[in-house]
């Protein structure tokens, strides 16, 4: 997947990378999905909500992603919309969009699962996206926005790598068809901010917070 090979390229999971040896790529076999459909869904809930501080999740709506698609649990009253992201099948994404998120990017991630529950492959689910995009259907961010993804579940699929790898905490803000240029072409390490999906309409800049410091006695 395209956001996990960006982050790992900007430094952000050096060490993983680094820590795996090369008979990682020569496996064939993909890892087994990390979402559990089987989760009950108090436990979904949880998980969902996973994605932002208590004071924002608590007051979201939540969505639930069943074998269907996704699901309304209950209606928020704060605009933020809280749920398993999954832009690899195999991958375990809890998110929470704000306002502007929820009623344009997160409509094309209705439809991914609702595609995928048909049976439909990836590249169907990537063209079916383009085309909303391309026709109205969906449309990109209108005004900067955040999106959270501060949960410690993520684990995303590293195709170059076969393998599942842990997702760190961290946000995201909408900049869409944004490029590298755009953001002043940062280095690439773990303190510097960098962009996924350049060129698209659901482009962001990905930012991880350095540890909260413990205060001095």
């Amino acid at each position: 997947m395209r956001t996990i090979v960006a982050i790992a390229a900007s430094g952000l999971l050096a060490g993983t990378f680094f820590g795996i040896s090369s008979a990682a790529f020569a496996q064939t076999e993909k890892p087994k999905a990390t979402y559990d459909f089987s989760l009950p869904r108090e436990e979904k809930i949880k998980l969902a909500e996973s994605a932002a501080p208590p004071e924002i999740s608590g007051k979201a709506t939540v969505y639930i992603l069943e074998r269907s698609g996704y699901v309304k649990m209950r209606d928020g009253s704060n605009g933020f919309s809280c749920f398993v992201d999954r832009q690899d099948p195999l991958n375990l994404e809890p998110t929470c969009f704000d306002a502007e998120g929820s009623a344009t990017t997160l409509q094309s991630r209705f439809l991914a699962e609702e595609l995928r529950a048909k049976g439909k492959n990836e590249e169907e689910v990537k063209a079916a996206i383009e085309e909303g995009y391309k026709s109205g259907k969906f449309q990109a961010p209108q005004k900067p926005g955040i999106v959270y993804m501060m949960s410690d579940a993520g684990y995303l699929y590293v195709e170059q790598l076969n393998k599942m790898v842990h997702l760190p905490p961290h946000l995201m803000f909408y900049d869409p068809y944004a490029t590298d240029k755009d953001i002043g072409a940062p280095p690439a390490a773990a303190n510097m901010p960098h962009l996924i999906r350049a060129g698209q309409p659901d482009a962001v800049i990905i930012v991880i917070p350095p540890p909260a410091k413990q205060p001095t006695k």
